[in-house]
């Protein structure tokens, strides 16, 4: 700085010069050279600030800047993005740890997409002035899933903590019945990810408290709703047109599809549940649908060969869905028009040639009495015919009652003797429980896993003691779980006097046997004297006792399992129809 002072003033004129001739600028005096020695210190200055500008913006990222505690300042794009990734990249696997209202959780990253990013955050470290005295920090570009977070938050939380009151709009027949909204303690999403966001990668806690929030729907706006919509949409039915074909929709039907859901901020939605929809007007549905064939197995000349599915033709419920939501606050008449499209099977055949069904694993026979023309016999084969075809995947738990429903008269179902109450009556569908005690036998024979089932309260010799069971809809089931790695094809048959179950697949264990223990705790029957008349079925009685069973697998020469069933059998008592004389 001197020096170069020195040499402008050195430069400058003597201060005693001679007067100049006329006509001619007087030479500078003592003024112009102060100017001069002005000009020469701002020079000065302005190259000393030259120097500090390419100091502070040495490199990409401006000096003085830090991101996550690492000085990223002066360097370049890659050097910047190396030093971050060196510095923190290990820590981007840690869970971050979380203070939800007094209760501290781990949250991994993954389960929230909870991600760092080291180009976006360099950039916008880039981005700004230099700090030359001091530092400058910047925060980094992190991004996670909004909604992942708040449902891991609300499955750790204890939802009585949540006070918060959401509104609800529901249906009693064709009343429409609302639950108003009330504020109160709730999670705040936003907050949630800020603070996770500042938590992460730096060893902190996220503080993620519940706070006093307003639903995000009013009282007044539930009653809008339901004056507006809940009420006028059941008011009278709706056409639905699919070309050149119609059905209507009741309101019974409006009522069971128009749903109001609230989401946890307390925000009130109307919506059409197509499913819903569909199994209220299932028969209407279906005079327009075709409903797609999933691929399945055959037996032919005792083999099993596939037979392929074909796509279906199934209203397209979304796009009703919307439609009906447009038209719902009209007054009759109403119609909507709704579409087709086309639905592949949910089993191709594909996916049944990769099942591995080639051959018989199992098969079970009981036999009955009464001949072909009996209702208990009939039944029998009715259920029979219900579950002849059926496919269980690998890890699939099939259910006797899921899979047939209720068994009633308009099932094809007929009156038989059942066991009510430890009683013989007769009632809709007995005869049930022998063709499950032949399906379960076939299933404990293929080896599959027993999940549910109960044996009779009375033994029957026309069952193998222990192993068998009854079924009652809805609350007595039979269910079985495929755990080999094949596909089930499950095949039945009858005869006027016996009914068949097969398991078919890829053969998985040698052998499946049975050994029983002696039985025990043998009792007596007693005599019981009944009402004459229709529900009254006389019985001789058999004993009651205790008796074990073990379920003994073989596979690749050894004994891979032994599964111990146990059940007692009341003495069935010796029923008879009329008074003691």
């Amino acid at each position: 700085m001197t020096s170069l002072t020195s040499v402008i003033e050195d430069t400058a004129p003597p201060a005693a010069s001679a007067p100049e001739p006329a006509g001619r600028e007087p030479a500078p005096g003592p003024v112009s050279r102060k100017r001069i020695v002005v000009v020469g210190t701002v020079a000065t200055v302005l190259i000393a600030g030259a120097g500090v500008v390419a100091w502070a913006y040495g490199g990409d990222v401006p000096r003085g800047t830090r991101m996550l505690g690492v000085d990223l300042g002066g360097k370049s794009r890659s050097e910047a993005e190396r030093a971050l990734t060196e510095a923190v990249g290990s820590r981007t696997g840690d869970p971050v740890r979380v203070d939800l209202e007094g209760e501290l959780i781990t949250i991994k990253p993954g389960d929230i997409a909870l991600t760092l990013h080291v180009d976006l955050s360099v950039g916008r470290a880039i981005k700004g002035n230099p700090v030359p005295f001091g530092e400058r920090v910047v925060a980094p570009v992190i991004t996670l899933d909004k909604e992942k977070l708040e449902a891991v938050l609300r499955g750790e939380l204890d939802p009585k903590r949540v006070t918060l009151k959401k509104p609800a709009i529901v249906y009693a027949g064709l009343t429409p019945r609302p639950t108003y909204p009330a504020p109160g303690r709730n999670l705040d999403p936003a907050l949630a990810v800020a603070e996770v966001r500042k938590a992460w990668l730096v060893g902190g806690t996220a503080r993620v408290p519940l706070v006093d929030r307003e639903p995000a729907t009013s009282r007044e706006q539930v009653d809008a709703l339901v004056r507006d919509l809940a009420v006028p949409a059941v008011a009278a039915p709706v056409t639905v047109r699919v070309g050149a074909r119609s059905f209507i929709l009741s309101r019974a039907a409006i009522a069971k599809g128009l749903v109001f859901r609230s989401d946890d901020d307390g925000r009130l939605t109307p919506v059409i549940d197509g499913e819903r929809l569909h199994s209220a007007a299932a028969k209407g549905f279906a005079e327009v649908e075709t409903e797609p064939r999933d691929a399945s197995v055959a037996l032919s000349k005792g083999k099993p060969r596939i037979v392929a599915g074909t796509p279906g033709d199934m209203v397209d419920l979304a796009a009703l869905g919307t439609a009906l939501l447009d038209v719902l606050r009209d007054p009759a008449p109403r119609a909507v028009e709704a579409v087709l499209i086309e639905r592949e099977p949910d089993l191709t055949a594909a996916d049944v040639t990769g099942l591995g069904i080639k051959e018989k694993v199992s098969t079970f026979t009981t036999y009955f009495t009464g001949g072909a023309s009996s209702s208990r016999s009939r039944n029998i084969m009715t259920i029979a015919r219900a579950v002849d075809g059926a496919i269980v995947t690998p890890g699939e738990t099939f259910s006797l009652n899921g899979h047939t429903g209720e068994r009633d008269y308009a099932a094809g179902y007929a009156d038989a003797p059942v066991i009510v109450g430890g009683k013989l009556e007769l009632g809709v569908g007995g005869g049930a429980s022998q063709f499950t005690t032949t399906l379960f036998n076939a299933a404990y024979y293929a080896g599959l896993e027993d999940v549910e089932h109960k044996p009779h309260s009375f033994y029957f010799s026309r069952y193998p003691a222990v192993i068998e069971s009854t079924i009652f809809y809805p609350t007595l089931d039979l269910k079985f779980r495929n755990t080999t790695p094949y596909g089930i094809f499950i095949d039945t048959s009858y005869t006027d006097r016996s009914v068949t179950v097969s398991m078919w697949s890829t053969k998985v264990y040698d052998s499946v046997k049975t050994v029983r223990g002696p039985r025990r705790n043998v009792t007596s029957p007693r005599t019981v004297h009944r009402e004459p008349g229709p529900r009254c079925v006389a019985s001789s009685g058999l004993p009651g006792f205790t008796q074990d069973a073990w379920r003994v697998i073989r596979k690749d020469g050894d004994e891979i399992a032994r599964e111990k069933f146990t059940w007692r059998y009341d003495p069935e008592p010796r029923f008879v129809c009329g008074e003691e004389p």
